[in-house]
C-alpha cells in the first residue's frame, strides 16, 4: 500500500508513523521497514534534544527534507541524550538516501508543518496515560524528571498541533502482532 502512493518528498514517499512516548512507534517502525526490504527509517530522537523537544521543524527540513525532495542523500548529526549534546566531531553525522520509501518516527512525526512533505500518516493508536506508563517502565527511575517534563512537553504539543485526525492509517499492537487500519483522515 504505502509503495503505491504517490512520492511526496521529491522522488520519496515520506511515511511519517506518529504517536505518544512509549506507544511503540521505533517497534513498529522497524518491523514495518524489515516489511518493505529494510527502508531507511530516521528516528526524531536524533533531532530533538533535552532543550528543544518539539523545536527541531527547521533542522529536519535543512538537513532532511531539501535533500530528499532534491533526489540527494541527507545528512544530519544525531542528538547524543546521554551527554546532551549534539556532536561536533567531523564525521559524526547520520545518513539518510532518498528511497522510495522513507519512514520518519517519533512524536510529531505528523505534524502540522510537515504534511505537505508526508505520503501518509500512522498513528500508533495508544492511550497516552498507558504509552507514558509504558515509556516510564522502560526507561526505569533514572528518568522519572525527565518523563515528568516530556508529559507537560508531549500535551502541549498534541494539544497545539494535534496529528491523530490527520492520520491515514491507525496502529495497534496486540497479541497478534501490529493491526494496521484506516484513519481518521482515511475515512474522509
Amino acid at each position: 500500500m504505502l509503495r503505491a502512493l504517490p512520492p511526496s518528498c521529491g522522488p520519496v514517499r515520506l511515511v511519517a508513523v506518529d504517536g505518544h512516548a512509549g506507544s511503540g512507534k521505533t517497534t513498529f517502525a522497524a518491523a514495518l521497514a524489515g516489511e518493505l526490504g529494510g527502508v531507511p527509517v530516521l528516528h526524531l530522537d536524533d533531532l530533538a534534544s533535552h532543550d528543544a523537544f518539539f523545536d527541531w521543524t527547521q533542522r529536519l527540513t535543512d538537513q532532511v527534507l531539501t535533500p530528499l525532495a532534491h533526489g540527494r542523500t541527507a545528512r544530519y548529526a544525531p542528538y547524543d541524550w546521554h551527554r546532551a549534546a549534539f556532536p561536533r566531531e567531523p564525521g559524526a553525522t547520520k545518513t539518510l538516501p532518498p528511497a522510495p520509501v522513507v519512514l520518519i518516527e517519533g512524536v510529531g512525526a505528523g505534524r502540522r508543518a510537515l504534511r505537505p512533505w508526508l505520503a501518509c500518516v500512522l498513528w500508533v493508536d495508544m492511550a497516552a496515560r498507558d504509552a507514558w506508563r509504558r515509556g516510564r517502565e522502560r526507561d526505569g527511575e533514572d528518568l522519572a524528571e525527565f518523563w515528568e517534563r516530556w508529559t507537560g512537553a508531549e500535551t502541549a504539543h498534541f494539544a497545539e498541533d494535534p496529528s491523530h485526525s490527520s492520520a491515514n492509517y491507525l496502529v495497534r499492537q496486540g497479541e497478534l502482532g501490529f493491526q494496521v487500519r484506516t484513519g481518521p483522515a482515511g475515512d474522509r
